[in-house]
């Protein structure tokens, strides 16, 4: 989905711009993906994951999003970098899924705390409830990271339920995914 920027002022001071994705994106994006699961092991990939997606790969599927009527993307870029990125997705093919909006976000750790994702999460929440049929807003968020949950419920959301035992680390530690609702 296409949608005009947003610039915004951060906490320390910079300038961010929320913006649709671009296929010339694709090769920064990867590398931010790459980043970010490498920072928390609360991302659902590691950063090797990425190693199988070509950067013509990336901009195939941003451009789908990009041109999607059931997709908005953002990409947070400060100072000509990639900080982060967001999503919701509608279900308008699906007549019983219609009242759903399901979204994510992630953000490299050099940009924590600095109002990034309040700035995504109302961008995509307004998006959501400018759409008639839907009526909740819904993301799921890994055991044990208070930090999302914390965000998450400040924004209205609470958990809904729980799927135990859904990511095996490395380590072998494994970890349950606990889903969030927000009625619009």
């Amino acid at each position: 989905m296409i949608f005009e920027p947003i610039v915004f002022t951060m906490k320390d001071g910079r300038t961010a711009i929320l913006r649709p994705p671009e296929a010339s994106d694709a090769a920064n994006m990867l590398a931010c993906l790459r980043e970010e699961s490498g920072e928390t092991d609360f991302i659902l990939t590691y950063p090797e994951d990425w190693d199988s997606m070509t950067v013509a790969q990336e901009e195939s599927f941003l451009t789908a999003c990009r041109n999607s009527p059931d997709c908005m993307m953002l990409i947070c870029e400060v100072d000509g970098e990639i900080a982060g990125n967001c999503e919701i997705n509608f279900y308008t093919h699906r007549m019983k899924l219609r009242h759903r909006a399901e979204l994510a976000i992630a953000l490299r750790k050099a940009y924590w705390g600095q109002g990034i994702a309040i700035h995504m999460f109302e961008t995509l929440l307004a998006e959501a409830r400018r759409r008639p049929n839907v009526t909740q807003a819904e993301l799921a968020f890994t055991e044990g990271n208070s930090r999302a949950r914390a965000f998450y419920e400040k924004m209205g959301f609470r958990v809904v339920g729980i799927r135990p035992d859904v990511f095996r680390l490395k380590d072998g530690t494994v970890r349950s995914e606990y889903f969030m609702m927000l009625k619009l």
